[in-house]
């Protein structure tokens, strides 16, 4: 069993909770209110992620059932949010902590100069001592605009405001083996087959969401729990270092915020074809890639594009920014000097230069 000593040094937590856990027990927001403030009293910073805003507008709206179309979508979220809202509202304001309530769509976070200002604001909230709550802004966000579900927007807010610690509340004990039983760690190299998946009628995120949003978290330096919303102490337990649902434990060096923002953050526009040589040097993490270990690109990309980069075998090397366009970097592909200023212009390139780069996990 792997210690959990390093959750017991976190500082600066997100926590995230969804729709299934919120609509099944109506005493979880003043609960979780009050644990939250307890570990505030010990010198925590928390950021509260939440959904529920579209179930209680479905509510709220009479809807007979969570609808399809988008425009009954943002209008449920935007009749849910204020009644979500004024519930933690309510709960926070009998414990004496303040809270605010921060709205983020995907774009919010992709574009370099609002990702900024929102970690600004972030932190001046929780130097502050109050509880930011966070959730997607599904009354103006767009399909292409979305984080898929709060589970990846969790993830994605973890390395924006420095925490060492996500915790993922959901309606299990956490991670479940085929036989029903919690997995107590789950280390990088474990295989997910052995999963047991269970559906999510009420949110949009399930298990495997939850999987793929810890292994971010770990992979940008917080250690991840995803545990049981209605465990009551559940969050003083995580931080005691206690065996509390699914531990996922750091992995390596903790990404930088850019490094985060690259390999989790930014949609790949395209993929680049590496051969077995610029692979090896990529891994090594101190080269950047050349044309004349590039073998082909895919899909339609420009400069400051992000890419994934890929073997050729079709396995992911590590994601980036291009400096070349799409088209640039087919002509220029597996080639350098004077066969390369023939088809660039100069003798010399780079496709994605090593400070661009993040080698995937």
């Amino acid at each position: 069993m792997i210690a959990r000593d390093e959750l017991t040094r976190a500082r600066r937590l997100v926590v995230k909770v969804g729709s299934r856990s919120l609509a099944s027990d109506m005493e979880l927001i003043p609960r979780l209110a009050r644990e939250i403030a307890l570990v505030m009293a010990s010198k925590h910073a928390v950021v509260l992620v939440s959904s529920g805003a579209i179930a209680l507008g479905v509510q709220k709206l009479g809807y007979p059932s969570r609808p399809k179309e988008t425009a009954r979508l943002q209008a449920a979220a935007a009749a849910g949010q204020s009644s979500l809202m004024r519930r933690y509202e309510e709960a926070f304001d009998t414990v004496g902590v303040p809270t605010a309530q921060v709205l983020l769509t995907h774009s919010d976070l992709a574009e370099r100069e609002r990702m900024n200002n929102a970690r600004e604001a972030l932190g001046e909230l929780l130097n502050a001592g109050a509880v930011p709550i966070v959730n997607e802004n599904d009354v103006v966000s767009t399909e292409e605009l979305h984080f898929g579900d709060n589970d990846q927007l969790a993830a994605m807010v973890a390395p924006l405001v420095g925490a060492e610690l996500l915790v993922l509340l959901t309606d299990v004990e956490g991670v479940l083996d085929e036989a029903g039983e919690r997995i107590g760690v789950m280390g990088d190299g474990d295989a997910i087959g052995r999963i047991e998946a269970s559906g999510d009628r009420v949110g949009t995120g399930g298990i495997q969401s939850k999987i793929d949003a810890a292994r971010k978290g770990a992979r940008a330096g917080a250690g991840v729990v995803i545990a049981r919303a209605g465990r009551p102490g559940a969050l003083g337990d995580i931080l005691a270092g206690n065996d509390v649902g699914t531990f996922f434990p750091a992995i390596g060096a903790p990404l930088r915020a850019r490094q985060s923002w690259i390999a989790f953050t930014l949609r790949p526009q395209g993929t680049i074809v590496l051969d077995a040589g610029a692979v090896a040097a990529v891994r090594s993490g101190k080269a950047s890639v050349l044309p004349i270990g590039v073998l082909g690109v895919r899909g339609e990309f420009g400069v400051g594009d992000a890419v994934v980069l890929v073997g050729p075998d079709g396995h992911e090397v590590g994601r980036g920014l291009s400096r070349l366009g799409a088209m640039d970097a087919a002509r220029a592909a597996g080639k350098k000097g004077p066969s390369l200023e023939a088809v660039l212009g100069a003798a010399e390139a780079v496709v994605v230069h090593k400070d661009d780069l993040v080698v995937s996990g």
